[in-house]
């Protein structure tokens, strides 16, 4: 398999070239023109420290439909007995960087280098990058973040410091996300908790189909905010 080196075009090869591990390129570099046309055609970076940025369209490819979203029913009793509150872009910044801080199981170290965190909150800024926080009283005790393309909102990390903190957070977006006529979470990779969540793998051809479908709906940019409760 070729691993395709980029170079100073914000362009990328066919996804559907990537290598068995879901390797597709190398190099480039981090900024906003070059991450939303990766995301745009199911293409994310993940590398470490020691490493030139890798370019990834790993196959198959776990996802969340919203209508399909399947709450345990453990996390719904939290969600009912109020043990969390929630908001949306209000510290983006401090959830990339405590994101970046959690450990991972079989992991040595974190993905979500100091090059990364700045390249996603300079997205946040422009709009296109977003995070939930999970609180407890004045305490930030977990939280996630990603990328909105279109009507597809791409995740990429989230942490937490009290049980069922992050998990809450990601049940909260999917209804918000319900509500606003998305299409599709993309979760990169599968895991077993998002798969009792109801997350299935896609073959790629059938990823990359349905974010096409998905860029031709308008982008939800700025900052987000839930929606009053009906």
């Amino acid at each position: 398999m070729t691993i395709y080196r980029l170079f100073d075009d914000p362009v990328f090869p066919d996804p559907e070239e990537a290598d068995p591990d879901g390797l597709l390129a190398v190099g480039g570099d981090l900024s906003p023109q070059r991450l939303l046309t990766a995301y745009a055609n199911g293409i994310f970076p993940w590398y470490g420290d020691d490493s030139p940025i890798l370019w990834w369209s790993t196959n198959p490819r776990l996802v969340v439909f919203p209508e399909e979203f399947h709450m345990p029913r453990s996390l719904h009793r939290v969600l009912n007995k109020g043990t969390f509150t929630f908001t949306m872009d209000t510290r983006f910044s401090s959830v990339i960087r405590q994101c970046a801080c959690s450990p991972r199981p079989e992991q040595d170290g974190s993905w979500i280098v100091d090059d990364m965190i700045e390249a996603y909150i300079q997205l946040h800024e422009l709009g296109y990058a977003h995070s939930v926080e999970a609180w407890q009283g004045d305490d930030l005790v977990g939280g996630l973040y990603g990328v909105s393309l279109g009507s597809v909102f791409y995740g990429e990390s989230m942490f937490y410091h009290v049980s069922d903190a992050s998990k809450a957070a990601f049940a909260v977006l999917v209804e918000q996300l319900r509500k606003w006529n998305f299409s599709l979470i993309d979760c990169q990779q599968t895991t077993h908790h998002l798969l009792r969540f109801g997350a299935r793998e896609l073959q790629r051809y059938q990823f990359l189909q349905m974010i096409r479908e998905g860029m031709e709906r308008p982008s939800r940019e700025g900052r987000w905010r839930f929606d009053d409760p009906e």
